[in-house]
């Protein structure tokens, strides 16, 4: 899949996964024969439009020596994490900055999400063909949606016209991104993913359909699912 300009990967992999109630970060969690981070990272390695991969760690990270990819030096950047998922995002293209051109894009994906097929960076890659800006992977909302107070009572059924999930990987500009998440931080706004630090400085991503089997590991059971998505990938 060719693109007007260069692409590189972040995959902020800092996180402790405390809603797993294990002592395992969830991106070490073994899955099948590899651990979540390797399915995560693996494709975008392979991936021939992906000129690197930068993986943001936690400081004194014990699990990645033990991983597949800790002696992949072909594509493969690691660079240390922040507070929170945005810091992270931060670092990893501070690391970028001396290689990567302002124009060039970066597709941010979650350590968590190891069910993204090849065909889903595809899409997102062609779909932004030209765009100034980038947009994210995403899913039309299906359900009633319910929104509920601090005791899980209802208070309202939200509209699900128009509402989608976001997934990511999410792809933006190299400097537009930077741009939006320093000025994000300049407010002490902790923005949960990189589109809404785009939406904060003022311009409007593009929500790309995908791949409903491009699960985030979040509870145990989704393991489970995950690998039985896997092991249906690897038999087509």
């Amino acid at each position: 899949m060719k693109t007007d300009q260069s692409c590189w990967a972040i995959i902020p992999a800092a996180g402790v996964g405390t809603r797993m109630g294990l002592e395992t970060p969830k991106q070490y969690l073994k899955l099948l024969d590899k651990t979540v981070l390797e399915y995560s990272v693996e494709l975008f390695c392979e991936y021939p439009a992906i000129k690197g991969v930068v993986i943001v760690l936690c400081d004194g990270d014990p699990f990645w020596p033990e991983t597949g990819l800790a002696n992949n030096s072909k594509k493969i950047i690691v660079t240390q994490g922040g507070v929170e998922r945005c810091h992270s995002v931060q670092n990893g293209l501070q690391s970028l900055k001396t290689i990567a051109d302002p124009n060039d894009w970066v597709l941010v994906h979650d350590a968590a999400r190891p069910c993204l097929q090849r065909s889903d960076i595809d899409k997102l890659i062609m779909s932004l063909e030209g765009n100034l800006v980038g947009g994210l992977l995403a899913l039309p909302v299906k359900d009633t949606m319910k929104r509920g107070d601090q005791n899980k009572n209802v208070i309202e059924t939200v509209n699900r016209q128009s509402l989608w999930h976001a997934l990511t990987p999410q792809m933006f500009r190299f400097s537009l991104l930077g741009s939006a998440i320093d000025n994000a931080l300049s407010q002490n706004i902790l923005v949960t993913d990189e589109a809404q630090a785009i939406e904060l400085y003022g311009k409007q991503p593009v929500l790309i359909e995908g791949s409903a089997r491009n699960i985030k590991i979040t509870n145990p059971g989704d393991l489970k699912l995950a690998e039985l998505y896997i092991s249906q990938q690897e038999i087509t």
